[in-house]
């Protein structure tokens, strides 16, 4: 979606951060560990440092990369609720909160956000949607429920590789690019949302929740 001397340029703006982000990141690439692109994450932290919301839910923990983003850029009374199902995930987490020195503003809930969410009782600022894509519709209802009037939803991956506006797309795509795009409509449509799709690493869809379309 960007060709690679674009992101060379940009890559040359990156400040060094730190050790463990880095370390993330090259795991995720050998790994095939799916984490948010990393100027999609420098954009979450933007948002972060902007809105300053108390309460944050992140649904789809991974190894903690983009919770660690999130957190640090946190008020100091400001927490993170995060969810992760996968056993591996959450082992790998937590070491990871642990080196990050942020753990105390994170709170990691095991399980399936199915379950969890519905008993979640207090409502948020700000949530982060960046789980399996076949969930994605169902996550979204439930995170609505959960976000504040005026609060900000950030999700991950509406351009799916580029697949989303593609006229062909390969065979083992094609199911979850079909999702994707059914998602968008709704997400773009939603009449409590001021709702926008941008051309960051693989498309972020980024929200405020509204009484409705034209607030």
């Amino acid at each position: 979606m960007i060709d690679e001397n674009q992101l060379r340029y940009l890559d040359s703006f990156r400040k060094v951060d730190n050790e463990l982000i880095l370390e993330m990141e090259s795991f995720a690439m050998e790994n095939q560990v799916p984490i948010l692109d990393r100027h999609a994450a420098a954009f979450l932290e933007l948002q972060i440092k902007i809105t300053k919301p108390k309460r944050v839910l992140e649904i789809g923990t991974a190894i903690g990369y983009s919770s660690i983003r999130i957190a640090r850029n946190l008020s100091n009374k400001a927490v993170l609720h995060t969810i992760e199902k996968s056993e591996d995930n959450i082992k790998l987490a937590e070491e990871n909160f642990s080196k990050s020195g942020f753990s105390e503003k994170i709170v990691l809930y095991k399980g399936d956000a199915f379950e969890i969410m519905p008993n979640l009782s207090s409502k948020y600022d700000f949530i982060f949607l960046d789980a399996d894509k076949e969930d994605y519709k169902r996550l979204f209802d439930y995170s609505l429920m959960l976000l504040k009037k005026k609060g900000i939803l950030f999700v991950d991956n509406l351009l799916w590789h580029g697949y989303s506006a593609a006229s062909r797309v390969p065979k083992k795509f094609k199911t979850s690019t079909k999702i994707i795009r059914e998602f968008n409509k709704v997400f773009m449509t939603q009449q409590n949302l001021r709702a926008t799709i941008l051309t960051i690493g693989d498309g972020i869809g980024l929200a405020v929740k509204t009484k409705k379309r034209n607030d």
